[in-house]
């Protein structure tokens, strides 16, 4: 009988852990979202490993944190306001490994333009040193649309369009 209580609890301390995991991949992903909208994109980087990345298609690439951190900086030059909305969360864990869907409504200002935004973050986490941490970050645009034009149109990427791209 003891086996068994031993083999239960093994099976629920995974489970917490499990679940623990879960919720900090979730948590990341939620402080990610606060520092935007509070203008704390100095603590951006730190969510990230050291030579992590992120993708954001036609708007920027960075890799590693000096480059995360130049990308970052240069937020309020390109959206002055900014505020991101995350929901349907997915998160697997694997080990020290998860992938996580996250889905992002925003509004926001560019070039003196209110947009309606909305797509789809695709993250890779990793567990550094027992905390959790950004190895890349995609981010898929469904539009980018200035506030008074509806999203059923050819064009859907209309918002912070960089010159070479």
């Amino acid at each position: 009988m003891s086996s068994n209580i031993e083999a239960r609890l093994a099976a629920l301390e995974a489970q917490t852990q499990r679940l623990n995991d879960i919720e900090a991949v979730r948590w990341l992903r939620l402080r990610y979202h606060q520092c935007i909208n509070e203008s704390l994109l100095e603590e951006i980087p730190l969510l990230f490993v050291e030579d992590g990345w992120l993708d954001f298609s036609y708007i920027g690439k960075a890799t590693g944190r000096a480059t995360l951190t130049k990308f970052f900086a240069a937020t309020p030059r390109v959206l002055p306001f900014v505020k991101q909305f995350i929901h349907n969360q997915i998160v697997d864990v694997d080990g020290d490994r998860a992938t996580a869907v996250s889905y992002m409504e925003a509004r926001t200002v560019n070039n003196d333009q209110a947009f309606n935004v909305a797509g789809v973050y695709n993250d890779v986490c990793v567990r550094r040193d027992g905390e959790w941490k950004f190895e890349s970050m995609v981010f898929e645009a469904y539009y980018t649309l200035p506030y008074n034009e509806g999203w059923m149109q050819g064009d859907r990427l209309k918002m912070a369009r960089r010159e070479d791209k």
